[in-house]
Formats: C-alpha cells, sequence, structure tokens
C-alpha cells in the first residue's frame, strides 16, 4: 500500500484551511433584521380627524315689542321647561300705522299664519318618522339578537332612529317660535295706538333646554327682534367633523366611528348621520389649501357616559370605514415600491427574496394581502438599502 509522505498531508490540510479562511473572508456578511410573519386576522381600515360637538338645536328668543326689559335672573347654565317665562317687557307706546305700516303688519299675520300652518306640517311628518325608526330599531334589535342580521344593521337602525328623534325636538321647537311669530304679529296690530303702561309682556321658553348665553345682563330699551336669550339642549348633542373630501366620499349614514381623546375616560362609540354635499376650501396650519365638507355623526354610546361634554367642546373621531375578520394581512413597514406595484423581502433559509406582492385594504399598521404570500411565510419588518435579491441575513421575530 503505497503511503503518503507526511509532509504533503500537511501541506494539503494547510491549504485547505487557508482555502476556507479566504472563502469566508470573501463572503457576504450576514445581516440581522426583524421579521414579521403573514397570518390571517382581523382588519380594520379608518381615518383620523378633529371635529368638536355641537347643539343640535338652538333656539334665540328675542323681544317680541319694543320697550324695556327687567332684568332677567336667570343665569348660562340655568335649566328652563317650555312655557316658563325667561324675561317681562314693559311695552312701549304703540304709535299709530300709516296705511304702508299696517299693509306690512297684516302681512306679517298672514306669513306667520302659513309659516305656523307649515311647522305643525313639518311636527306631524316628523311625529310619524319618528314612531316608524323606533319600531325599525326595536325589530333591529330583536334580529340581532337571534344573529340574523349584523352589529353595524343595529348601529344604522340606532342612529336613523336618533336623527328622527332630533327632526321631531327641531319640528316641535320650530312650531313654538312660529306660534310666537304669530303673537308677536297679532300684538303688532292689536295694540295699535294703545299705550303701554301698566302692561307686562311675558317672554316664555319655546322648548325645553338650558340657557347658553344672556346678551342682556340687566333692566334695558329693546327693540323688536332683540336677542335676549339663547337656548339649548345639551343632551342632544352631535358631532361635527371638517373631513378632507377626498375622505368624505367613503363614508354614508350609520358608518361606524370611534371618539378619542374628548378629555373623559375610555373610548365613546358614534354613527354618520349626514354627509354635506358641499364642500369648502380651507388653510390648513402649513398653509396648504384643502377641500373639506363638514361630517355630521350622532353618539351611539349611553348619556351617561357623555354627559360632561357641552357645546363646542374638541374631540378626535376615528371613522370606520372597513372592517374585514380574517383576511391574509403583513405590517405595513415591509412594503416597499417596485416600479409601479409593491414588493417585500421574503426570508428563505436564511436568504431575502425579492417577492412582488398584490395589496389591497390597508390600516395604519397592516395591509392585506391578495397575492404573492402565503399564511406563515416570513418576510422583513423593515427593510433598507443594504437588502437586495439573496442577501443572507439573520431572522429576528419582531414583537
Amino acid at each position: 500500500m503505497l503511503k503518503v509522505p507526511r509532509k504533503i498531508l500537511l501541506w494539503s490540510a494547510a491549504g485547505a484551511a487557508l482555502a476556507v479562511l479566504a472563502w469566508l473572508a470573501m463572503r457576504e456578511p450576514v445581516q440581522l433584521v426583524s421579521t414579521a410573519t403573514v397570518a390571517r386576522g382581523p382588519l380594520e381600515q379608518s381615518f383620523l380627524e378633529e371635529g368638536k360637538t355641537r347643539l343640535k338645536q338652538r333656539y334665540l328668543v328675542t323681544a317680541p315689542v319694543a320697550g324695556r326689559v327687567r332684568r332677567i335672573a336667570l343665569q348660562p347654565g340655568d335649566a328652563v321647561r317650555a312655557g316658563e317665562v325667561l324675561a317681562e317687557i314693559d311695552p312701549a307706546t304703540s304709535t299709530l300705522l300709516d296705511p304702508r305700516a299696517r299693509a306690512q303688519a297684516q302681512a306679517e299675520l298672514r306669513a306667520a299664519d302659513s309659516a305656523l300652518q307649515a311647522a305643525r306640517q313639518r311636527a306631524t311628518a316628523a311625529r310619524t318618522a319618528d314612531l316608524v325608526a323606533r319600531q325599525e330599531l326595536e325589530r333591529q334589535r330583536q334580529l340581532q339578537a337571534s344573529g340574523m342580521v349584523s352589529a353595524s344593521a343595529l348601529d344604522g337602525a340606532r342612529a336613523r332612529a336618533a336623527l328622527a328623534g332630533a327632526d321631531l325636538a327641531s319640528a316641535q321647537g320650530d312650531t313654538q317660535l312660529a306660534q310666537q311669530r304669530r303673537q308677536t304679529a297679532q300684538a303688532t296690530l292689536a295694540e295699535e295706538g294703545r299705550t303701554g303702561a301698566g302692561k307686562v309682556l311675558a317672554v316664555r321658553a319655546p322648548v325645553d333646554g338650558m340657557i347658553l348665553k344672556r346678551p342682556v345682563e340687566s333692566a334695558t330699551p329693546v327693540t323688536v327682534g332683540q336677542p335676549l336669550l339663547e337656548l339649548g339642549d345639551p343632551s342632544a348633542l352631535e358631532i361635527e367633523v371638517e373631513a378632507l373630501s377626498t375622505d368624505a366620499v367613503r363614508l354614508r349614514p350609520g358608518l361606524p366611528a370611534r371618539v378619542l381623546r374628548w378629555g373623559g375616560p375610555g373610548t365613546l362609540q358614534a354613527a354618520v348621520t349626514r354627509v354635506e354635499p358641499g364642500g369648502f376650501t380651507k388653510v390648513s396650519a402649513l398653509g396648504v389649501e384643502e377641500q373639506r365638507t363638514r361630517v355630521i355623526l350622532d353618539f351611539s354610546s349611553p348619556r351617561a357616559q357623555w354627559a360632561a361634554l357641552g357645546d363646542a367642546f374638541r374631540v378626535e373621531v376615528e371613522f370606520i370605514v372597513r372592517q374585514d375578520h380574517d383576511v391574509l394581512q403583513l405590517p405595513v413597514s415591509a412594503l416597499f415600491r417596485a416600479g409601479d406595484g409593491w414588493a417585500v423581502y421574503r426570508v428563505e433559509r436564511g436568504v431575502a427574496r425579492r417577492t412582488p406582492v398584490r395589496i389591497g385594504a390597508r390600516s395604519a399598521t397592516a395591509a392585506q394581502v391578495l397575492d404573492g404570500l402565503q399564511p406563515g411565510q416570513q418576510v422583513i419588518a423593515q427593510p433598507d438599502d443594504r437588502l437586495d435579491d439573496g442577501t443572507r441575513v439573520k431572522a429576528v421575530e419582531a414583537r
């Protein structure tokens, strides 16, 4: 048997070791990367906007006749009932009306009669709509309890019922105001040429509510139509949001929303009731002109949870445009542009593989995968310019 000289074996081993060391020195270094798993789960698409609360209805109580108003004892924040006396006015002596003024007063009385009739008809229609909306809400509650309708359908019915109730309250308040207008027109004709000495005219609240403002602080002369008090119902609050027009086109009545960072504990629930059809230009804090439109929402959470909110309070509203309960998704940070589409780096046996993907709905943190990846595959969560197709990587699961 031929023996290999010991020296040749030593030189061969040394050469092999040098070759391995050279290969290791020239080989591309391993990049440490954080990875995430492509998996199925719920995905929510939403956007955030600032908004403010506002009263659904305001009522401006004005002086029906000229004269001297006595000191008003009511303060902003005081609750009043419909028909309660808000102010008392000592009417001034009424002058004789010339033919033109008399004709105008008679025309005003006829217009007031027509306005009162129209207001009563609107109140009747609103009462019917409110009854239908409450019946529909009750049906939706029963169907939802048996699992036959979705929670979003129940939210829509609840929002429509709330809107119908607000319309009814508004119509009833308009009827009260129309009655006061008619009484004022009648008084103008009835008191023509009569002295106001010894007479006191009581100004009454048209609706239940709370005093918001008191422009008149003390006894003072007033003219016809001069504002005396402003009323509103603080329990009938809604939210006004000036949303970008490009976002508003995705909204519709009944769409759910969350009220965040409103000053109180927890998150409040709300629903879109109206998207105004007209837009307007608004200059942002950065000096950029934006097209926006007003979106109105009603609270879905019980009144007790947001009782501390008042008129014109700041809130943040998260509109939930889309909700999917089981979709294939990955972190948005894993995506990067590849031509006109998107791509990711998929980790396969310690090597980064550039993989084109097609995505669908996106949220702030995740994106829906329509094509290109399978559940359970690993992707690089935050790719940078050091990566390329075939780069050796060491994966560290992102937390």
